[in-house]
């Protein structure tokens, strides 16, 4: 039994990790990764083939001490496009 939950977990687990590799930003134009954010609230994505970020739509998916700060990411269609907010840790503004 205890083999059978265990199996169970981990299919779930390598299930959620394969369903969240996406295209990097640079091969979707803006509105798309856009939608992404707004969709999903918030959501990781390559920046380019060695970089990613996680992106949010407010300041609701940042933790109680960061902040949201507008990011803009390279899209196929928009070198500076923006997609939303990156949460900044506000600590250090003491």
């Amino acid at each position: 039994m205890r083999c059978l939950l265990a199996i169970s977990a981990l299919a779930l687990t390598a299930t959620a990790a394969t369903a969240q590799v996406r295209p990097p930003t640079s091969q979707r134009t803006c509105s798309a990764n856009r939608q992404l954010v707004l969709k999903d609230g918030a959501v990781v994505l390559d920046t380019s083939s060695s970089t990613y970020a996680r992106f949010v739509r407010s300041s609701a998916e940042c933790l109680v001490d960061h902040f949201p700060e507008r990011a803009w990411v390279p899209s196929s269609n928009n070198p500076q496009c923006f997609i939303g907010y990156r949460c900044k840790d506000g600590s250090d503004d003491f």
